[in-house]
C-alpha cells in the first residue's frame, strides 16, 4: 500500500514508461479494429451497390457481362477506397505534426 505511505520516485518513473507503452498498445489495437470495421463496411457497401448495378435479373449463375460489370465495379470501389485512405492518412499525419 505504498499509495498511502507515499510513493517512491523510482517506482513512479518506472511506471510512466509502462503506462505509455500500454497507451500505445491500446491505441494500436483501436486502430486495427477501426481498420477491420472500415474494411467490412467497404465490402458490404461494395457488394450491395455493385450487385444492384450489375445484376438486374438474379438467376442461378452470373452471365459473362454481369461478371465483367461486377469486376469493374469492385475495382473502382477499391481504387476509390485506396485513394481516400491515403488522403486521410496524409491529413492525419500532417495534423499530428502541428505544434
Amino acid at each position: 500500500m505504498s499509495f498511502f505511505r507515499g510513493s517512491n520516485p523510482s517506482t513512479v518513473s518506472q511506471s510512466a514508461p509502462s503506462m505509455q507503452a500500454r497507451k500505445e498498445e491500446v491505441k494500436q489495437q483501436i486502430q486495427q479494429e477501426l481498420a477491420v470495421a472500415s474494411a467490412q463496411q467497404l465490402v458490404t457497401k461494395m457488394t450491395e451497390n455493385c450487385f444492384a448495378k450489375c445484376v438486374t435479373r438474379p438467376g442461378a449463375s452470373l452471365s459473362g457481362s454481369e461478371e465483367r460489370c461486377l469486376s469493374q465495379c469492385m475495382q473502382l470501389y477499391m481504387a476509390a477506397f485506396d485513394k481516400i485512405s491515403q488522403t486521410y492518412v496524409t491529413r492525419i499525419t500532417k495534423e499530428g505534426r502541428k505544434p
